[in-house]
């Protein structure tokens, strides 16, 4: 009798475990998109403060292409190839910058959104 039930329960924790692979695997992918979603936030609030802190430094006439050189130049490629940087202001000068998020490889396909990310400095004094 004890012979038996062993026998009927054999394979049951592997049917269980195929059963949840697909939950793990979704659980899984949906941590690393979120993981994506954050990270973007970071590179784009470190572009932003990048990008405006050139833009203070530089004259006007060159500001603007100051601001978008610095600002892109701390991306990777799959990150500032749909990038904008912008940046305004006299006196006290801000910078947007505009990323896309990826979705599961950086590089790849993005999602229909963009991540934010705005900074603003004081125009340095030039004697």
């Amino acid at each position: 009798m004890r012979m038996s039930v062993l026998r009927r329960d054999r394979g049951q924790v592997t049917i269980e475990f195929l059963g949840m692979t697909p939950l793990i695997i979704l659980t899984l992918v949906l941590m690393w998109q979120f993981v994506l979603v954050g990270y973007t936030y970071t590179l784009a609030g470190n572009a932003a403060d990048e990008a405006v802190r050139a833009a203070t430094a530089a004259t006007r006439g060159e500001r603007q292409a100051a601001c978008e050189q610095a600002g892109l130049s701390k991306l990777s490629a799959a990150w500032r190839g749909d990038a904008k940087v912008t940046c305004q202001g006299e006196g006290y000068v801000t910078a947007d910058v505009r990323l896309q998020v990826p979705v599961l490889f950086p590089g790849s396909i993005a999602f229909p959104f963009t991540v934010h990310a705005h900074a603003g400095a004081v125009e340095e004094a030039t004697n």
